[in-house]
């Protein structure tokens, strides 16, 4: 949470002119309330499966997009599976001190209601990290213009394509 997953997500779309899906927003419509009101009402279990559910549909959507997960939904084996057979997975990396800035912004973030957001967001590194680093690409984003993470992306899938840019 925090690393730019849809505002890099919809740039990155828009260069490869090709639709933008969140998965977050793709899960609220199907459930017709918000995250975080799935979370109060039928508790994190609940909103991880439908998410794995939500997440598999779209992934077998043969139309080419640019897909933004939740922070968590790589966390799951069967999704990181999923993500595997039928795309490529691009981790946003961004460190503790970007992370916290950019979830000041927006109060909707039912992990970050549990405690001390710094503290949550350390442990949530700490279990991430090592999982995200599975991920076919590594991108950093860093506190600074969305446009060069979307290029340092681009010129990642570039070398993994085997494309000259």
């Amino acid at each position: 949470m925090g690393a730019g997953k849809s505002s890099i997500g919809k740039r990155l779309a828009q260069r490869l002119h090709v639709p933008f899906r969140d998965a977050d927003a793709e899960i609220e419509d199907a459930a017709g309330c918000t995250i975080e009101e799935i979370f109060e009402r039928h508790g994190e279990a609940a909103f991880r499966d439908g998410e794995r559910r939500v997440i598999a549909r779209l992934l077998t959507d043969a139309t080419p997009h640019v897909l933004a997960t939740g922070g968590g939904a790589f966390m799951d084996p069967e999704t990181r599976a999923r993500i595997k057979e039928f795309g490529v997975s691009i981790w946003l990396r961004a460190d503790l001190d970007v992370l916290l800035k950019r979830v000041k912004k927006r109060n909707n973030r039912p992990l970050l209601k549990r405690g001390d957001p710094r503290e949550i967001l350390e442990r949530l590194i700490t279990e991430r990290y090592p999982v995200y680093a599975e991920a076919d690409l590594v991108v950093d984003s860093l506190d600074g213009p969305h446009d060069q993470v979307v290029d340092d992306v681009l010129a990642q899938v570039a070398r993994l394509q085997g494309i000259a840019l």
